[in-house]
Formats: C-alpha cells, structure tokens, sequence
C-alpha cells in the first residue's frame, strides 16, 4: 500500500477506526460550523480536527459516517454554480469518492433524510462528546424515526459512545506523514522569530519607536510566506512586564531598549500546530540580571529534555524542570533558604510557584494544546491521595502517561518576576519563558523548533546581524 499518498493514509485511519466500533457499530463526524463574526462576515473557517484526521476534507458543512465494516460516507456541500462565485469552488458529492477515497459521498442537504437509515439496526452509535454543542440532540433526532420502526422489526442503536477516546489515542501517535509536517511548521515559526528578534533591535537602533504589533506583523507575514494558513493560536507578543501575563496578546505597548521581549507564536501548517516562545532583550543584550535568570531558565530546559525520551513518564521533564529552578531560585537570592528551606522543601511545598506557576509541557499536533490522555491508559485504578501544599486540597494523583516514540509535547520552562516585598529589585518585571517542540524517540527527543537560537550568546549574535 502506498503510504506517500495523504489520501492513503486518511484510508488507513479510518480502516483502524473502523476496527474499533465493534460489531454493528457506526460512527458520525462533523466537521466545524461556520462561525459569524459580525454582520455579513465570518470568522475565517477551520475544520474540525477530528474529522480532518480522517478525510483531508477542509470544506465546511461536510460530516463523514464510517461502519464496523469500514464503509464511509462522506456528506458534503453539493456542487452549486451560483454559491460558487461568492464562496469558492466545492468538491461536490460527484468527485469526493475518487478525490478523498471514500465509499460513497451525498449532498449535505440529504443529511437528516439520510441519517435514520444509516442509523437503522446498528448496535451502537459513536460520536465525539463535549465537542460540538447541538450534537448530542441531533443524533437523538435522528433516532427518533428508527424507534418509530421498531414495531415493524428495526433494531435502535441501544448504545452511544464517546469517539474522543479511540480517535485521541490515535492521534496521539504521530505518522511519519504528520512529523513531516509537524517540522515543516516548526521551521517556518523559527524563521517567524528570527525576523522579529531582528526587526527589534533593526528598529531601536535606528532610533525608531518600537511597539509590540510592530513584531507581530513579522510573525505574520513569515508564516504566510512561507504558506502556512493561519497562525496556531493567537501570537504573544509581550514586551517588559507584560512578559509576566501568561496569556497576553500582542498589542500597542513600546518595546523600550534595555527591557526584554517574550513572543509565544507558531504557525498551522495544512492542519498542523507548531508552538515555540523564545524570550530576547529587545536591542539585542542582555542585561546581567536578565542574563543570570535567562541562562537558569534555558538550563532548566536542558534538563527536562535529557529527560524526554520513550519510556520516560509524561510528567518527568517538568520534575526535572522544577529541580533545576528550586535550586537556581535559592542560588540568585529570588527565595531565601532561611524562609524556605532547601531546594527539596521548595519543591515540596511548591515555593517556586509565585515564579513558575504552570507545566512544562502539553500534546502538539492537530490542535496545539492537542488531544490524548495524560494518564496512562492501563494504570488509571492506581491512585494516591495527597494535599496540595497551596491549596489544601486533596488530589488525587494517577500515573503519568508513558512517552512513546512519535508522541509530540512542548517543553516550556519560564519564570516569571512581579515585584513584591522580598525580591531583589533589579529581577522585577522580567518574564522568561523558553519553548520548544519535541518528538519522542526510542532515545530520547528530536527538537524540531530549534531554527532559531535559544543560548544567550546565539540570540545576542543574531540580533546584531
């Protein structure tokens, strides 16, 4: 079998799909709604994650339905000249079995007609839960004519199942297709943040005034040129303090000289995420203080990817994350070991976390904060109860998920310095987050992010190109 064609290899997921109905099971995926944004205009259209996985279709208003025997079939926008004028050419249900090689395809207006039947004498009934608001009411619609027929012998799906978890799991694991371009997204990102570190200290040397939206239209305009679709998520461009606002979003505040720059951006590229922050002084070097947090945060890195590789657990490049920067928060005077103790009482009352308040990494793929378990599937009656040493509360800790070769996770340390009573005022206002896209190997982690330089002395190099 050819595995070089996409559409192959969209065939082949829904065949491992299939598989895991069991007998008499049916499965229905739609894509996204269109989503208005203000009058006469939407927001541009993104399809549905799940059902790309298993079409390649990016069209809107398209659902695909799959049986246990492996039959699909695909409902989609009918060919319409006039609409096509306004919107854009369709596929049409002519040309979508030979394009997407699926069984069968149906104009999308036959959906509601068609579904009863499709539904009829099946034992189950698999949808994704909790991902599209009215769903839940329409399957039941549709199951409403194959009750009335049960009278004249029809058989009703008895069951209805969760689809997020059998397609989670898949996704979980990469195919050598999806790294591809999971890398191709990572380099065109990395290019996206060496124009704007440039662009930073281009413009203050020439004495202009610099603002944040000034570097995200240099994200923007690489990603486009380079092809990608759209960017991966809303860019953060955030100059000084704002660099301690997590979710912060390029705006209009001045890039001064002498303040750092935090941009967490990245690409999607055909479907895929790409997800790096990179973390420079805005005219290109560092100051000591910054410098001294800058190279702890990039070690803490360091370590959590020695410690990523299969067979490792999912939480221990954070664990490793964390070791670094409880010792390095007591040796740059930001804790007091008289108040806190040791590095291992940091850790386990959690001081650290008024400076590095969130977890080192998540799951990259279709979506950038991506789909699977974090907990492993076989160990989940393993639990241990303990106190939160902040909150009080009782959590219940499960094992961490095991990593295998071909997962994809961010691994994203940062530190983050409000002022406040006790901390060393020349460390005030600086916010560091380093991040990079990793693919698990058997031997530990390929780095596909690293386009763009991540040492103190390599950023400083490049900026004064």
């Amino acid at each position: 079998m050819d595995n070089t064609n996409p559409h192959t290899i969209y065939a082949q997921r829904r065949a491992r799909l299939a598989a895991q109905l069991g007998a008499g099971g049916i499965a229905i995926v739609p894509t996204a709604p269109e989503q208005p944004r203000n009058r006469d205009s939407d927001f541009l259209f993104r399809h549905d994650s799940y059902f790309y996985y298993l079409t390649g279709f990016t069209e809107p208003n398209a659902w695909l339905v799959l049986t246990a025997e492996g039959e699909s079939t695909l409902f989609c926008n009918p060919k319409d000249a006039e609409r096509e004028v306004w919107d854009g050419l369709r596929l049409g249900p002519e040309a979508a079995p030979d394009t997407l090689g699926v069984s069968a395809a149906v104009s999308s207006a036959d959906l509601d007609s068609r579904l009863p039947k499709l539904l009829e004498n099946r034992s189950a009934v698999w949808y994704p839960f909790a991902t599209h608001k009215t769903l839940a009411g329409r399957v039941n619609d549709w199951l409403d004519p194959v009750r009335a027929r049960v009278r004249f012998g029809a058989v009703c799906p008895e069951q209805q199942r969760d689809l997020c978890g059998p397609l989670d799991e898949m996704r979980l694991i990469k195919d050598a297709h999806e790294q591809d371009v999971m890398r191709r997204a990572a380099q065109i990102s990395a290019r996206a943040h060496i124009r704007a570190m440039q662009r930073s200290a281009a413009m203050l040397r020439a004495g202009q005034d610099v603002r944040e939206y000034h570097l995200d239209a240099e994200l923007l305009h690489e990603f486009r040129q380079q092809g990608s679709q759209y960017p991966a998520y809303g860019s953060i461009v955030a100059a000084g303090a704002n660099a301690c606002i997590l979710h912060y979003r390029a705006d209009a505040a001045p890039i001064r000289d002498g303040e750092l720059v935090l941009i967490d951006a990245g690409c999607e590229l055909d479907g895929y995420a790409s997800d790096i922050t990179r973390t420079f002084p805005a005219n290109g070097r560092f100051t000591g203080p910054q410098r001294t947090l800058y190279d702890l945060v990039l070690a803490s890195q360091e370590a959590a990817v020695a410690a990523t590789r299969a067979g490792a657990r999912f939480t221990d490049p954070h664990d490793a994350t964390v070791a670094v920067l409880a010792q390095g928060l007591l040796d740059v005077g930001l804790l007091d070991k008289n108040k806190v103790g040791t590095a291992q009482d940091v850790i386990a009352n959690r001081s650290y976390f008024p400076f590095y308040m969130h977890r080192t990494g998540h799951w990259l793929g279709m979506d950038v904060h991506d789909c699977g378990s974090y907990v492993e599937p076989g160990e989940l009656g393993q639990v241990k109860e303990r106190k939160d040493a902040l909150s009080g509360e009782v959590i219940k800790d499960r094992p961490s998920r095991i990593l295998r070769a071909g997962m994809v996770l961010t691994i994203e340390p940062g530190l983050y310095v409000r002022p406040a009573e006790g901390v060393p005022e020349p460390f005030w206002n600086i916010g560091i987050r380093i991040e990079d896209d990793a693919i698990v190997t058997d031997t530990g982690c390929e780095l596909i992010s690293r386009g763009v330089p991540v040492t103190a002395d390599e950023i400083e190099a490049l900026m004064r190109g």
